[in-house]
């Protein structure tokens, strides 16, 4: 299974997400139009693969007015919250839970980004959750990124 997440970095808020069995452009861009429903960021940053620089990929931010940002290879540091997210989500869920099907793992999945964003308190935020940050806080940022 592959996951995809649009995270504000500046609350640690995920505004978009899709999980699939194919590496294929379709399920990222699914998740960028849900994101899009809910946030109109400035720049939008993501690795390189393919599903990025994609032409579907990039016309889509372009139609909507947003900067294309891309990490630098072999640079996972430059998606330091996006990397924090996949290790709080592998602990804290996926490698609890033995997944029987791919449904199961969405559910899963679904279940702990819900918990993710509305319950789960982080010190960097000042012990609040994502979802506070992101909904009452300034609109300090404008950059979201993927991976």
């Amino acid at each position: 299974m592959y996951l995809v997440a649009i995270i504000n970095w500046y609350s640690r808020f995920v505004v978009g997400w899709a999980l699939d069995q194919c590496l294929e452009t379709t399920f990222v861009l699914q998740a960028v139009e849900e994101a899009l429903t809910r946030a109109r960021p400035e720049i939008m940053n993501s690795d390189q693969g393919s599903q990025f620089t994609s032409s579907e990929y990039i016309n889509l931010l372009q139609s909507a007015g947003i900067k294309i940002s891309m990490d630098g290879k072999g640079r996972a540091i430059d998606n330091i919250f996006t990397e924090r997210l996949w290790r709080s989500l592998k602990y804290e869920e996926v490698y609890l839970n033995e997944y029987s099907s791919p449904r199961e793992a969405r559910i899963g999945i679904a279940r702990y980004l819900e918990f993710y964003n509305y319950r789960r308190i982080h010190q960097s935020l000042e012990y609040k959750t994502p979802a506070e940050v992101y909904y009452y806080a300034n609109d300090k940022a404008k950059c979201i990124s993927i991976l």
